[in-house]
């Protein structure tokens, strides 16, 4: 495998057409084309599947990584001998409710870090973990604990969700000693939260009788929407304990709370740069709790 043959196919990945990857190598499309087939010769496997736009193959995934790995060591070398000053990327994928609470810290660190780029990717777990796969980003915190191949991955702690509602929505939908968990409405963040329908299945509400769901994709609004009274939402411990203390938000159950677990996914790369992120993110995470609860991926 040849330095330029891997960059070319980097450059055919990240532009979709041999046309975009010869303007951003300063060649000629014939010479990213023969550089491509070159490569695909050699390894005895198609690359790249030729569409619109390009997509690396399964064995391109692997050599897509392996040249992004190749591209940041040789950044850090050049650092290393001060050959050059071009700031070394970190694409990093983050689930969106760690990013609008205990990940914000981290970018304060990063403000300190001189000649680096921060790339985040908000992303949910199954496609992190198809970031990975792909290469394009170096690490992920995710909920998955199955390392992605090429990946090491480790515990750093985890999130309790708490179902919450305005004390008006909680009353008009009291039923007796408890809430009417089957019309009450409810907020889901997207496709893939399952997190207030693992509570409601712990109180006999199946999925085809849920009650009336909002959808709201965004960390921020999701808890705005809930401190606004339009239904109840599993939220971050950390991002509601203001508004329980308040009464502005309650609590529904006083044992009702979902655990979700967090780990960090990285390339298995022997790295300055990846050492310290991950070191940055270990002591930002929140403390792990030991539970049994678990409702699948964060947000």
């Amino acid at each position: 495998m040849q330095t330029d043959q891997l960059r070319a196919l980097l450059a055919v990945v990240d532009g979709g057409t041999f046309e975009a990857a010869a303007r951003r190598l300063h060649v000629t499309p014939s010479a990213v084309s023969q550089r491509i087939k070159a490569l695909e010769h050699s390894l005895g496997q198609v690359v790249v599947r030729r569409g619109l736009p390009c997509e690396p193959t399964p064995a391109g995934e692997v050599l897509v990584r392996l040249a992004r790995q190749q591209h940041l060591l040789e950044q850090e070398a050049r650092a290393a001998l001060e050959e050059s000053a071009a700031p070394r990327e970190l694409a990093v994928a983050v689930n969106a409710d760690s990013l609008a609470s205990w990940f914000r810290p981290i970018l304060h660190e990063f403000a300190g870090w001189e000649g680096v780029v921060l790339r985040l990717h908000v992303e949910d777990e199954g496609h992190s973990h198809e970031l990975l796969r792909a290469g394009t980003v170096l690490g992920a915190v995710t909920s998955n604990p199955v390392p992605v191949q090429g990946c090491s991955v480790e515990r750093i702690g985890g999130m309790r969700y708490l179902p919450v509602a305005t004390p008006e929505l909680r009353d008009r939908f009291t039923r007796g000693r408890t809430v009417d968990w089957a019309r009450m409405p409810v907020l889901r963040f997207n496709e893939h939260d399952e997190v207030q329908a693992g509570v409601l299945a712990r109180h006999g509400v199946e999925r085809e009788a849920m009650p009336p769901t909002h959808r709201i994709p965004s960390s921020e609004a999701f808890a705005e929407a809930v401190r606004a009274g339009l239904g109840w939402g599993a939220l971050p411990q950390a991002q509601c304990a203001e508004e329980l203390e308040r009464g502005s938000l309650v609590r529904l159950g006083t044992r009702d709370h979902v655990d979700v677990p967090l780990h960090w996914q990285s390339w298995r790369l022997r790295s300055p740069l990846v050492d310290r992120l991950t070191d940055a993110i270990r002591a930002a995470a929140p403390a792990q709790r030991r539970t049994r609860d678990s409702a699948g991926p964060a947000r």
